[in-house]
């Protein structure tokens, strides 16, 4: 694995007095309240908060899936606001990777299949060649490359999971994405899951992941809570998690078990 990448402090993400409102009936909610935030590229943050706390409202619009109701989002430089739904289409597919909870698989198409999908809408004009090499570099740099032919179905869930992410890293994106990406795994899966995105970030990768769990949070570089749509703490974790060293504890343990 390569040595841990520094962020360099160029913005991936920033948010000026963002504010979402949604209406429900005669009722304004306000979502998310005038939140300012920026992240640079190579960071690793969680977004935690209790249900209600506007955590997916504000996923969804870093997603570039719901728009701002006043305030400004810069994605990679490029102002958000005021684009149309093909032009957010086109700079979602492009700058984002997204991963989520119920992974969102194919169930009747291969794995590389699976992970060729999202070039078919930001580069149709890609080969199929040319197609089938990125699919399977994506794979082999989750560890799936010997799985490229399998189903779904045929896969464990953590593999389904790495599975999720090849596919979100194939476009290079810019921001990847998790929505509590560890929620439908056992706890040994989910350390191996956060070791994978550790992995990644120290490749250079953004990550921006949502969990209402503090132990998965705290494999992250910086965590972000909030309450009633505002950011009310932005801390970096100086006592970070790595996933690698307890998987080797937990290999261990179990080898030890094994013998006794």
């Amino acid at each position: 694995m390569n040595s841990p990448t520094q962020t360099n402090g160029t913005p991936v993400i920033q948010l000026r007095d963002l504010s979402k409102t949604y209406q429900s009936g005669e009722v304004e909610v306000k979502a998310v309240r005038g939140v300012t935030l920026e992240i640079v590229r190579g960071d690793f943050v969680a977004v935690m908060g209790a249900s209600g706390s506007g955590k997916s409202t504000l996923m969804n619009t870093l997603g570039c899936l719901d728009q701002p109701t006043s305030g400004e989002y810069l994605l990679d430089g490029q102002a958000v606001a005021g684009l149309n739904r093909k032009e957010l289409a086109k700079l979602r597919n492009r700058k984002l990777g997204f991963v989520f909870q119920s992974f969102n698989l194919l169930a009747r198409t291969s794995a590389l299949e699976n992970v060729e999908l999202p070039m078919f809408y930001s580069h149709p004009l890609i080969g199929l060649r040319e197609r089938r090499q990125r699919a399977a570099q994506a794979l082999a740099k989750v560890g799936l490359g010997d799985r490229a032919s399998h189903h779904p179905n045929q896969l464990s869930g953590g593999q389904q999971q790495r599975l999720a992410i090849a596919r979100a890293l194939v476009n290079r994106p810019e921001l990847v994405l998790a929505d509590e990406p560890t929620g439908n795994l056992d706890t040994r899966t989910s350390i191996e899951i956060m070791g994978l995105f550790q992995e990644l970030n120290d490749t250079g990768i953004t990550l921006v992941m949502v969990t209402h769990e503090l132990d998965i949070a705290a494999y992250c570089k910086r965590i972000v809570v909030m309450r009633d749509g505002q950011v009310i703490s932005d801390t970096q974790n100086e006592n970070r998690r790595v996933a690698r060293q307890e998987i080797a504890t937990l290999n261990d343990a179990e080898q030890k078990a094994q013998l006794a």
